[in-house]
């Protein structure tokens, strides 16, 4: 097992006499980079998190429910269940009068085997177009806080990734730097002085 030495903090703000000028630029794009990464993926996390939960909470506003009629008979024989899951259902066509008094079709998930004429509800939005069921507030909360969460780390990653590549080139150089120093010197350690 190897034995490590205590860890030393801001080692690279430190003064060194071996300390060359590229040590003190990957110090400050190090600090740049992870600041830039930490501020970067709080700041699109948190506002993007709040422009949907603001979105879904506008849907929930604006969409409303109105009862539609089967225009078809549905695919599929009834079942006994009072109580069945949205994979139980199939589409349908089904008809509804939007506020301004004009008709509108379109397809809707209904049980199987309905009758025509079957009063389904259907959610629609201001232009009487079909919609889905809005987000409640605790799903609006989940689905805001994981889409911010993602979006957060892709912003994050950005400044990140940035600062790998820079610290990188920054390492390639200094170590082409070093060979070149070593082909000077390296040489004359074979010779004794005399």
């Amino acid at each position: 097992m190897a034995f490590r030495g205590s860890q030393v903090w801001f080692w690279r703000w430190r003064r060194n006499p071996l300390k060359r000028r590229a040590d003190a630029v990957e110090a400050w794009v190090v600090l740049g980079a992870w600041t830039l990464t930490v501020v970067a993926g709080v700041l699109a996390g948190l506002g993007i998190a709040r422009s949907v939960e603001h979105e879904l909470a506008r849907e929930r506003v604006e969409w409303r429910p109105v009862t539609a009629h089967l225009t078809e008979q549905a695919p599929g024989t009834a079942t006994r269940q009072s109580v069945t899951s949205s994979g139980d259902r199939v589409w349908a066509r089904v008809s509804w009068t939007v506020p301004d008094g004009s008709a509108r079709t379109g397809q809707a998930r209904v049980e199987p085997g309905s009758a025509v004429g079957s009063p389904v509800t259907v959610w629609t939005d201001r232009e009487g177009r079909l919609v889905t069921r809005p987000a409640t507030p605790d799903q609006a909360r989940l689905r805001a806080a994981m889409i911010g969460t993602l979006l957060g780390v892709g912003a994050a990653a950005v400044p990140f990734v940035g600062g790998r590549v820079l610290c990188g080139r920054l390492e390639r150089r200094r170590m082409e730097q070093w060979d070149a120093e070593w082909a000077l010197f390296g040489p004359l350690w074979g010779r004794t002085t005399g």
